[in-house]
């Protein structure tokens, strides 16, 4: 046998075995790989989302996370059936991670009868109940209260559910997010206020609007805190499994402080960003800090993938967003009768 096929074969050998290895985080590579799937999900969709806008073929605004693909996905791999999530107006991230498809998405952002929400919800609307997502929220800080409900239901309920808020760091400027932490430590709740710290609140970096710091104002009531770096896939599952393990067993909520960046606008027509921040940052954030790369490069030195199928892997899904957001193109509106459906509670 040559050398080269001899190489080949201990390198094949070593990544078969290495699959089976279980992670620190208790994972085991495939699951890791399939992290790593989601993250290129939550891409693929953003990318075409903003596509969908700048060719004037979706109603509205909407609002990208593209850069902060880590925080959905590492505090959404810590879940299983029993939890629940709400998002925010920046939601499509946390929605992928939790388990949503790309067809019934698009058809939502295009106000499609096949949407999530039969096109009524939009893209800050966006809610799954079957994968325990209970939607996202127009209003900042508008569901931290639904969340903290959810945990109030679970303990209540005793399902040994976990509800997570995601949250922006501009939600911080609202007194409802303090009214809910007062009763979640209180009544020593199971949730998980996820804090997506991107350093911008619109168009005013958060310097410019937090006092103090941040984690203080949860420990002030008692609540566990946590500042993560929001582009280390690893390092947010360690801490969304600390912070479920904490709720499950009974000890209250946590607060996740996750650093991550936006590497858009607020929205995707905020497209001439020099007033609030300079080019050069937002090019450090995408060549050195995007979360993809950055954990692609840990399924390589582990061997848990080559470069070969990480590429393989962003070209099937990338195929796969396009060809849903043609199936969203093509599908029908809903007929103007449901306008007065999903009103009320039947």
């Amino acid at each position: 046998m040559t050398a080269r096929k001899t190489t080949r074969k201990t390198t094949k050998t070593a990544r078969k075995a290495a699959r089976k290895t279980v992670d620190s985080a208790g994972r085991t590579p495939e699951q890791l790989l399939e992290a790593y799937r989601q993250m290129v999900r939550i891409r693929a969709f953003e990318d075409n989302a903003n596509e969908l806008y700048l060719q004037a073929k979706m109603p509205g605004l909407t609002h990208m996370s593209s850069g902060q693909e880590a925080s959905a996905v590492g505090v959404c791999e810590a879940l299983d059936e029993r939890d629940k999530i709400t998002s925010t107006h920046r939601g499509h991230g946390h929605c992928v991670a939790r388990g949503a498809t790309f067809r019934p998405m698009f058809c939502e952002l295009l106000g499609k009868e096949e949407g999530y929400c039969h096109g009524k919800g939009g893209s800050m609307h966006i809610a799954d109940q079957e994968n325990g997502n209970l939607g996202a929220n127009a209003i900042v800080g508008g569901s931290t209260g639904i969340a903290t409900g959810a945990a109030f239901s679970a303990k209540y309920l005793g399902t040994g559910g976990v509800a997570v808020c995601f949250l922006g760091d501009g939600a911080l400027g609202q007194g409802i997010l303090y009214e809910v932490m007062n009763m979640a430590a209180l009544w020593k709740l199971p949730v998980i206020y996820a804090c997506e710290n991107n350093q911008y609140g619109e168009y005013t970096h958060i310097d410019e609007m937090l006092a103090g710091n941040m984690l203080e104002r949860a420990r002030a009531f008692g609540i566990e805190a946590e500042e993560v770096d929001g582009q280390d896939l690893l390092a947010v599952m360690a801490a969304a499994d600390r912070a479920v393990a904490r709720a499950r067993a009974g000890e209250g909520a946590t607060f996740l402080a996750l650093k991550t960046y936006r590497y858009f606008g607020h929205h995707v027509g905020d497209i001439n960003r020099s007033y609030y921040r300079t080019k050069e940052e937002e090019e450090h954030w995408k060549a050195e800090r995007d979360p993809i790369p950055l954990f692609g490069e840990v399924l390589l030195e582990r061997g848990i993938a080559t470069a070969e199928e990480l590429t393989a892997i962003g070209e099937a899904i990338s195929r796969e967003a396009e060809e849903a957001v043609e199936y969203a193109l093509e599908a029908p509106y809903p007929p103007a009768e449901a306008a007065r459906d999903h009103v009320y509670a039947s």
